[in-house]
């Protein structure tokens, strides 16, 4: 089994992988802030609530990857040569979340023209929020991918539920689930916990995970 853990691509390995034995497959898990690239047969897979995660591929060179984003930008006073000098910045918004995966895919082989997205999330979970999270991430979301001229080839969007996505690079499969079953003040506190201290350079979030 331990043959089935290929090296990681340069910069990820601090993801957290596991051998799904049910599926017969490597997974890699992302969580808030992180994103993720492959070559190899592999998995990606995330929770998500009012975050976004972008599946971006090219499946005749067979590579892909997948982001997760809380929220479209910090600041709209902020410009992109302000934050390359903030590393703790992550790829928590979604600017750069997006950006980091394209480039990164880019790097390792990918053909722009060639590429195909799918994007998932944008929750409404904390109901009582003035600001709609979920809905400005579904915006930003589709304009990103409209303007880039990406094609996008699935989503699934909105809607009350937090989701599990898993996603299949190389081809481009990805499965679904929406956890209607979850303890919704769980996920509340989580989302807010997250928000809550987002907005720090010094915190990191790679370790909160949301659900």
């Amino acid at each position: 089994m331990n043959m089935d853990f290929k090296p990681t691509l340069p910069k990820f390995e601090h993801i957290k992988r596991y051998y799904d034995q049910s599926r017969k497959t490597v997974v890699a898990k992302i969580l808030p802030g992180e994103y993720y690239v492959t070559t190899e047969n592999e998995a990606i897979s995330t929770v998500l609530g009012s975050c976004i995660s972008a599946c971006i591929w090219d499946d005749k060179r067979q590579i892909g990857g997948m982001n997760h984003f809380m929220l479209p930008l910090k600041g709209m006073d902020h410009t992109k040569a302000q934050w390359e000098f903030h590393d703790s910045y992550s790829c928590r918004y979604g600017i750069w979340a997006m950006e980091c995966l394209i480039n990164e895919l880019l790097k390792y082989g990918a053909n722009r023209n060639e590429m195909k997205v799918k994007i998932f999330g944008g929750g409404t979970i904390i109901k009582d929020m003035t600001t709609p999270i979920g809905e400005q991430n579904i915006r930003f979301a589709l304009d990103y991918i409209a303007n880039e001229e990406l094609p996008m080839v699935g989503s699934d969007v909105g809607g009350p539920w937090p989701r599990k996505v898993l996603f299949y690079p190389a081809s481009g499969r990805a499965l679904v689930k929406r956890l209607q079953s979850m303890h919704n003040d769980t996920i509340q506190r989580r989302e807010v916990q997250y928000q809550s201290v987002i907005n720090e350079p010094e915190s990191v979030q790679s370790d909160i995970e949301l659900f």
